[in-house]
């Protein structure tokens, strides 16, 4: 075990110097979690906004399940895609248990319920504000929904960096099905994890203060795109 303030140091030179085992884990981190970002958009955006502008039987309970599964148990979600990625799996055969695209789809399933109950929300409520006009134009559902999504692109921007934020400080959905292997699946909340129980607290320690950074860089991201989109609301 390091003493706090050596290890403080060793990090902050391992940070300063782009250490190589730091830099690749900090990148494998960024793919995983911008693809997983990427495709709970792709699929909680439109589901989002098909439920915002949508009146059917059941919608209710609907919203009910969104809401809900937003609060996923991380471990519960690794241990679904770990059974049907492993070879007795339905999805075995794909041979992608202990790689990046496990790791990806685990995120995916955990940020899409967010992604889309939270478009919802901001697309029902611009629905109600420019209902009528689009009735007056007689628009498709599905123009109405991609109107919807073109206007409200700010605020959707900040849902997606939430789930980005999200995604990038899971830990165990992706170690159930990542394995953890070095150079191959360790991203830096599971690398964190690892070291601190190996004691070594540098590059623990080093790969926290980039996460923290990371987390206030999306907050402030956020911060910024709901005030640029304050002021063009009132010009």
């Amino acid at each position: 075990m390091q003493d706090m303030g050596e290890a403080l140091g060793l990090a902050l030179a391992l940070v300063v110097s782009g250490d190589p085992d730091l830099v690749e884990i900090v990148l494998l981190s960024l793919r995983v979690s911008l693809g997983a970002t990427v495709a709970a958009c792709l699929i909680g955006l439109p589901l989002g906004a098909l439920v915002a502008i949508g009146k059917f039987r059941g919608r209710s309970a609907v919203l009910i399940v969104m809401n809900a599964l937003m609060g996923l148990p991380p471990v519960v979600v690794g241990l679904l895609v770990y059974l049907h990625l492993s070879r007795s799996g339905p999805l075995g055969f794909l041979g992608l248990l202990y790689t990046p695209t496990a790791m990806i789809i685990a995120q995916t399933i955990l940020i899409a319920p967010i992604v889309a109950a939270l478009s919802r929300q901001v697309l029902e409520d611009l629905h109600a504000e420019y209902v009528e006009a689009f009735r007056s134009l007689c628009l498709t559902r599905m123009q109405t929904g991609l109107a919807l999504l073109w206007d409200a692109r700010h605020a959707l921007l900040t849902v997606g960096l939430a789930g980005f934020g999200r995604a990038v400080a899971e830990v165990g959905a992706v170690i159930i099905v990542g394995g953890n292997i070095d150079h191959l699946t360790r991203v830096m909340t599971t690398a964190i994890a690892l070291e601190t129980s190996k004691g070594d607290l540098a590059l623990a320690l080093a790969l926290g203060i980039i996460l923290l950074v990371l987390s206030l860089g999306v907050n402030a991201a956020v911060q910024s795109v709901r005030v640029n989109a304050a002021r063009r609301a009132h010009v």
